[in-house]
């Protein structure tokens, strides 16, 4: 018989981790981390990673390792993942997989179809192309295979250049993902939270500000200090980003907070229509950390095992 898997997703802010944490305590269960930031050390306040000291003695995987300056796609985190959960179950212990990044969780769940290696050659010459006129290569995507640019936003400089690296290497589309193998071995339950967006939102906004005004700042110092340029792709993210504009005198402080903001509450719409295309995902309405979703994921969970 297939083993159970556990994925909670659903848009930044909704309580994803605080639910993995209920459910892990409850069912003898150890959390994967699914989302594209919180893979790499040391960016700790802008991604709300939860603290080693409340993280209840319970086993967290693929959490803090990478540098910043390390490049990572969404195959490499299905390569890592799969073996990961492979392993969480071979010792009879349930993985929950967690976290809002739509791509990756479909990599490990779906598999990627196979693609051709990254060529440093064609991929210099496209970020040279990118710097030199920005936007362009998602334009020039849009023009040439518009299903594949609609999936990826104008400000994704990686994707872009990795779809158009594909079309240049191969002279074709990126492939349907029905070529790809899914996870073998395991039954799959979806749990996605589903909050009421105005509260969602007012939550968000919070966060943002207490971000900015716990460390955020701070932390980014430190990893400039430490030896990051700034330029690596964590410091493309939200938060991220704008502590950079500041750092650098281009905002001022609430400026900053603002822009960040905005750009989450837009993040988590982006997330909640990437994962309402998902027919298997089990909508729970309400926050994470609410009693009565907790109890509702438990119902799904009991029925599965």
């Amino acid at each position: 018989m297939d083993r159970l898997l556990i994925a909670i997703a659903g848009p930044t802010g909704a309580g994803k981790t605080a639910l993995a944490l209920d459910l892990a305590a409850a069912l003898r269960g150890e959390i994967v981390n699914c989302d594209s930031l919180q893979l790499y050390r040391g960016f700790e306040v802008g991604t709300a990673k939860t603290p080693a000291a409340l993280r209840r003695e319970i086993p967290h995987h693929l959490f803090d390792v990478l540098e910043a300056a390390n490049g990572y796609s969404a195959g490499d985190y299905a390569r890592l993942a799969r073996q990961t959960v492979a392993e969480i179950s071979a010792r009879d212990r349930l993985p929950i997989v967690v976290g809002g990044a739509g791509f990756y969780l479909r990599a490990l769940l779906k598999g990627l179809p196979e693609l051709p290696s990254r060529d440093q050659t064609v991929r210099a010459r496209l970020q040279a192309r990118e710097q030199h006129r920005p936007g362009s290569l998602h334009r020039m995507l849009t023009r040439l295979e518009p299903d594949t640019a609609r999936h990826i936003h104008p400000r994704d400089v990686q994707k872009a250049m990795r779809a158009f690296e594909i079309r240049l290497l191969t002279g074709a589309a990126l492939p349907r993902p029905e070529s790809a193998d899914a996870l073998p071995g395991f039954r799959v339950l979806k749990i996605g939270l589903n909050p009421e967006r105005s509260g969602l939102f007012t939550r968000l906004d919070e966060r943002v500000r207490f971000m900015f005004s716990g460390g955020l700042i701070e932390e980014v110092r430190s990893l400039l200090a430490g030896g990051a340029t700034g330029d690596e792709k964590p410091f493309e993210s939200l938060g991220y980003r704008q502590a950079i504009q500041y750092i650098r005198g281009e905002v001022t402080l609430e400026q900053a907070i603002c822009s960040t903001q905005t750009g989450t509450r837009q993040y988590a719409k982006r997330q909640w229509t990437w994962f309402r295309r998902d027919p298997e995902m089990h909508w729970l309405a309400g926050f994470g950390d609410q009693p009565e979703v907790v109890r509702q994921a438990l119902e799904l969970a009991g029925k599965l095992m």
